[in-house]
């Protein structure tokens, strides 16, 4: 595991969007596995301003998100196809066809998840996948819990997180109450795996990933077994690991 120390966000984004660029032009046709949230915006500004420098070409590119509100149709505003399509792919020249996120109207889950595992596979796995990390350590919507969600499946969304989604939406009705998320064995057939973490917050969920034990307690804990995994992270971030000596 490499750990990329950076002074703020910005370096941060800039600095994973090296990466993401070093794959697209290494291999131009590659499978990029995509990530929603604040964390990874900034890495997303920066591959827009190189695409558009003429420095990146997303042509030939195909991507896979990690996950989609349940109910919510793509041109929602709240949905991840939307925030997709608004923060990178409606600014550079991917074809739209070609990136994959689940399908949210999809009422049957075992189809929709079936369907999703298919298309993983079909476009022949993922070459890079792009990762953001919750305050308690859960990738994807792989909230902590009794055991490691193998393949695409559906969560129940906690109370905290559709209360706190409940600001964007008309009534509590309307508020998603489940998504479809890639499992813990999707996220970790990638051959890559990019993980971004930025702000004091998210410093304990970050220890105890890299350096506490393997428990489905810290979803993210499992990169620990990964053979390839870069962690760009900012001061904040990185707080506890440089407390204890470990950086």
């Amino acid at each position: 595991m490499k750990i990329i120390k950076t002074a703020d966000y910005n370096e941060m984004s800039r600095k994973a969007a090296n990466l993401i660029g070093a794959q697209v032009i290494m291999k131009p046709n590659c499978i990029l596995g995509l990530a929603t949230g604040s964390s990874p915006i900034g890495t997303y500004k920066e591959l827009i301003k190189r695409c558009e420098e003429g420095d990146l070409d997303f042509s030939q590119v195909k991507s896979v998100n990690l996950d989609e509100y349940k109910g919510l149709s793509g041109d929602n505003d709240q949905s991840y196809r939307y925030f997709m399509n608004t923060n990178l792919f409606d600014h550079v020249n991917i074809d739209k066809a070609r990136t994959y996120v689940p399908n949210g109207l999809e009422e049957d889950s075992e189809k929709a998840c079936a369907d999703y595992n298919e298309i993983i596979r079909s476009v022949g796995g993922i070459d890079m996948q792009l990762l953001g990390i919750g305050g308690n350590g859960h990738i994807g919507f792989n909230e902590p819990g009794a055991a490691f969600e193998k393949e695409t499946h559906c969560v129940d969304l906690t109370e905290s997180t559709i209360k706190a989604n409940a600001r964007f939406f008309e009534t509590m009705d309307d508020v998603p109450k489940q998504a479809y998320t890639m499992g813990i064995k999707n996220i970790m057939t990638a051959k890559k795996i990019l993980l971004v973490a930025t702000g004091e917050a998210k410093a304990d969920a970050l220890y105890k990933s890299l350096y506490g034990p393997i428990t489905p307690n810290v979803p993210a804990s499992i990169l620990q077994l990964h053979p390839d995994v870069t962690v760009v992270a900012d001061e904040g971030a990185l707080k506890l690991i440089r407390e204890k000596g470990l950086l």
